[in-house]
């Protein structure tokens, strides 16, 4: 991760919430914020309110798979 953003967490909020909410995605992405802010593991799946997480402000694309739809 190159930089980081600071954002704090609401009520209800989880580390896959924070990452759609700012970064548009989850995958592979949710992992990176757990590696960029490993007390959030002691937290619990639902963050206290007020929790500050670090986010990578520039993120790869996550990898898409190739869906094929009925009407393609």
């Amino acid at each position: 991760m190159n930089s980081l953003q600071v954002v704090r967490s609401i009520e209800g909020d989880t580390v896959d919430k924070i990452c759609y909410r700012y970064l548009g995605a989850t995958g592979e992405i949710t992992e990176q914020v757990l590696d960029a802010n490993p007390q959030l593991a002691t937290l619990g799946p639902v963050l206290p309110n007020g929790t500050l997480v670090l986010l990578p402000v520039q993120v790869a694309a996550p990898t898409q798979s190739n869906f094929i739809q009925l009407w393609d």
